[in-house]
């Protein structure tokens, strides 16, 4: 539901708490403040349209290309997204499409930490100080609240030949529940294929559209 909005007459201006006022009552430097946010703000909002196609664009474009590719070996089009890096055939041009999935843990990460510590104290004789520290610092969260995912993750890398530790990390694995995923699309150019490669800074990840405002009034 748009809540309907007042017309201002004219020769008034809104003031930030929706009073009307003439407009040879507001101070000249007031009056051209407004009018240089105003233009630049139409100028923004331009832009943020043009991104938000060249954006949508852009990912078509990927797509389409992988679907073609997925032809030519008989394979599923349009399957699961994943990491893609598009080179150019001299080498000095590359788009990455990158998916970043955003994870939670459910209630069986405690029963993990409860496996791991319990492997811990049976190995008690045997276990070094690191090892323990390595558990510990796993599980401890930040002032957030929030679990230091790449530590956890750590512990599933870890190579032990031991049951215990094995239900551990298949509990550690049950948690990790997937509530999301959003994908980020960069580009990078170089002069010879020999040199680093360099960003085009385009800032695609916080790109929308957004519905007309009261910074589109007319000054």
């Amino acid at each position: 539901m748009t809540t309907p909005t007042t017309e201002i007459p004219a020769g008034y201006k809104a003031d930030a708490k929706g009073r009307l006022v003439p407009e040879n009552l507001i101070k000249p430097q007031e009056r051209l403040e407004d009018q240089t946010v105003r233009k630049i703000i139409e100028h923004a909002l331009e832009l943020n349209a043009q991104i938000d196609r060249f954006l949508g664009h852009t990912f078509e474009d990927v797509a389409t290309f992988m679907d073609i590719l997925a032809d030519q070996y008989d394979a599923t089009k349009g399957g699961k997204k994943g990491n893609v890096t598009l080179t150019s055939f001299d080498g000095c041009l590359k788009v990455t499409v990158q998916v970043q999935d955003f994870l939670t843990f459910g209630p069986e990460l405690q029963v993990a930490k409860e496996l791991f510590d319990a492997c811990i104290s049976r190995w008690s004789v045997d276990a070094n100080d690191n090892m323990k520290a390595l558990v510990q610092h796993a599980f401890q969260v930040d002032k957030e609240g929030r679990i230091n995912r790449e530590a956890l993750f750590g512990l599933r890398r870890l190579d032990i030949n031991d049951d215990g530790w094995h239900r551990a990390v298949q509990a550690l694995n049950d948690s990790i529940r997937v509530q999301g995923s959003k994908e980020y699309i960069r580009f990078y150019r170089r002069a010879r294929p020999t040199d680093k490669w360099s960003a085009i800074t385009i800032d695609l990840a916080s790109a929308t559209s957004p519905a007309p405002a009261a910074a589109e009034q007319a000054a």
